[in-house]
């Protein structure tokens, strides 16, 4: 367990979010996995008193996490496949990408993204750590590296002459547990005047929206535009530009490049630094409360659900998400209130979640069923699901959400 901050060593003395014992949020079960013991894991979170990272006390490992059969395929979700190809075709518009260019994506999964890269005629490679998503990309021809990204890769890159004109990373910068060695092999692997791109949850939105179900062992820490920069400016990087995502309910995409690089800073850097400190994330009370909003959130869910059962209402789940693992374990969520959840991902269904050993079933299985309920569990895509569920809301369904407050539609 580390004690010490994961950029700056120091000690970590304050507290932010304690969640209890969990899986691992992903690590999904089948029916015999459900006759072994299964590990639980404390979930808690540290802010560092001086740069203000929020972090996981670290009890696993990068590669205990993202295990080859890792179940997280990013081209389920409709809409994220679209969020990347409109991210394709502004990013090649604006750094002027084409066939002489080279672009690295890091966690490229199962090539949701670098798929419009592709298409657009600009060389690409993925780096993928998890067999069962890197076989899926290379399905689609992507080059994939599987391995994890990390100045040891970065040697073996470059040695290679594989330097890159753009990197980018959408929600893996949250997933690195040497956030240091991660930054500092970006740098070393752009190109002079090279571009980064980071995806990543903003810290700021997570307290204000009560997201605590964004906590997971997967993601090793939460992130602020403070906190970023100074992150880069130790190892090399300077933000050069920052936009603010509706994606996973409030992201930040930072722009970089290497310190000496001739890109000037846009305005909006200065702007969300601005909130940030207006806000108080540069002090303490900030991070006070938010125990308290989480079990707030909790306990509405767990609220709804007895009385629905006390009423004689059905109800299912949708979406086998990390963020529902992470609510059903805190709030102790069992089949007996939630008797199965449903994935568009072949690869949870017939399979069940890990620590409430709830079933996964297909969607199809809703049209059967017709319950008075579905709780959206990744409420972060719920107006695509209700959208994709729309029949079940004519026959009567209801559609909930809990997060940031319970939501009946």
């Amino acid at each position: 367990m580390i004690h010490t901050c994961r950029h700056c060593d120091a000690h970590l003395s304050e507290r932010f979010l304690d969640l209890g014992h969990a899986p691992l949020s992903n690590a999904y079960l089948d029916a015999a996995g459900l006759q072994a013991a299964e590990v639980t894991y404390p979930l808690r979170l540290n802010v560092c008193a001086a740069c203000r990272l929020v972090q996981t006390e670290d009890y696993t490992s990068a590669a205990d996490v993202f295990r080859a059969d890792y179940a997280y395929f990013s081209s389920t979700s409709s809409g994220w496949v679209a969020h990347a190809k409109r991210y394709t075709e502004m990013i090649v518009e604006r750094l002027d990408l084409g066939a002489d260019s080279f672009v690295i994506e890091l966690a490229a999964n199962d090539g949701y993204l670098l798929q419009h890269m592709q298409a657009a005629g600009v060389p690409c490679l993925g780096v993928e750590p998890t067999t069962a998503t890197a076989d899926a990309a290379r399905a689609k021809g992507i080059e994939i590296v599987e391995d994890f990204f990390s100045m040891a890769l970065v040697e073996t890159l470059t040695a290679e002459g594989k330097s890159a004109d753009l990197i980018l990373g959408n929600n893996v910068y949250a997933h690195v547990p040497d956030i240091n060695d991660f930054t500092r092999a970006i740098a070393t692997a752009l190109k002079p005047e090279g571009v980064v791109t980071l995806e990543f949850p903003h810290l700021m939105r997570m307290v204000e929206l009560r997201q605590f179900d964004t906590v997971y062992h997967e993601h090793f820490s939460y992130l602020s535009l403070m906190t970023v920069q100074r992150i880069f400016e130790t190892n090399g990087l300077r933000v050069v530009d920052v936009e603010e995502l509706p994606t996973h309910g409030g992201s930040l995409r930072v722009y970089g490049c290497r310190a000496d690089a001739s890109h000037v800073a846009s305005g909006n850097v200065a702007s969300v630094l601005a909130e940030e400190r207006t806000r108080g994330m540069d002090t303490p009370v900030f991070y006070e409360g938010f125990q308290a909003e989480a079990e707030a959130v909790k306990d509405a869910a767990v609220r709804f659900l007895l009385d629905a059962k006390r009423d004689g209402k059905t109800v299912a789940g949708y979406g086998a998400a990390a963020k529902g693992n992470t609510l059903m374990n805190f709030a102790g969520i069992r089949p007996d209130l939630l008797p199965r959840v449903h994935d568009a991902a072949p690869a949870k269904q017939n399979m069940f979640l890990p620590g409430s050993h709830i079933p996964i079933l297909a969607p199809s299985a809703l049209d059967d069923a017709r319950p008075d309920y579905v709780v959206i569990l990744p409420w972060n895509i719920a107006d695509e699901v209700r959208a994709q569920l729309s029949h079940l809301a004519e026959a009567g369904t209801r559609f909930v959400t809990f997060v940031p407050e319970l939501k009946i539609v």
